[in-house]
């Protein structure tokens, strides 16, 4: 059997495990969104052989240790970011391209912008945004570091970023005013977060709960201190 048939053969036995997952999750995608969730793990699968991009090699585990997962986080997103007039978010470490790309997909109102600084990572994004026609996924291969804080960013997200306390130092000037960081994490990162220096606020570790998971899943939410603020602590 040809790759492209194991691939399409793989894609009709996940496609009702994901409906399940979105109907867990309350979450309502257009036919053309779950197509392009299920092509992704396919263009996944097809570049995992070749450049190793993820661990994770079965598709249905791909499906949910990746995919749903990130999916878990979308509402909580959207109600993050319901008050702010932009919607640009930056994956720091992106990798496969998680959680952006799944966010690209699944909640178009936001425009993803992926970084990466393995060149075969950032190059597998690029080529899921023009294979999907996502023209609200970007791609950017290099350190996080070396951006030069133009343009900012209202959602600052990480999966499988170093710590806490990393991921905010290295990306505070990338942050726009009003902005939060979303770093996402397995059980709730209490060490990690107790290294936070007093000029950023965490405000929410929120659970989540993702369908065929059977793990400890959740967000910290963090902002920066006002001035005002500052001087109160």
């Amino acid at each position: 059997m040809s790759d492209m048939a194991v691939d399409e053969a793989a894609t009709s036995l996940l496609a009702p495990l994901l409906n399940a997952a979105l109907d867990r999750l309350s979450l309502a995608l257009t036919p053309e969104k779950h197509g392009q969730l299920l092509r992704y793990l396919a263009l996944l699968g097809q570049w995992n052989k070749i450049y190793n991009l993820t661990s994770v090699r079965d598709p249905r585990a791909m499906l949910s240790q990746h995919v749903i997962d990130c999916l878990a986080t979308i509402e909580p997103l959207r109600r993050e970011a319901a008050s702010r007039p932009r919607r640009r978010l930056l994956d720091v470490g992106s990798g496969a391209g998680l959680p952006g790309i799944v966010i690209a997909i699944a909640a178009p109102e936001f425009q993803v912008t992926c970084i990466d600084s393995v060149g075969k990572k950032a190059a597998f994004i690029s080529q899921v945004a023009s294979a999907l026609k996502l023209t609200n996924l970007d791609a950017v291969h290099g350190r996080v570091e070396a951006m030069d804080g133009q343009p900012t960013f209202d959602i600052i997200a990480s999966r499988a970023f170093s710590s806490v306390s990393t991921l905010v130092a290295s990306t505070r000037k990338l942050l726009a005013s009003g902005g939060v960081w979303m770093a996402m994490k397995g059980q709730d990162p209490v060490e990690e977060l107790a290294l936070l220096d007093l000029t950023v606020f965490l405000f929410h570790v929120e659970p989540l709960d993702v369908p065929g998971l059977n793990a400890q899943r959740c967000i910290a939410w963090i902002r920066k201190l006002h001035e005002s603020e500052r001087s109160l602590t």
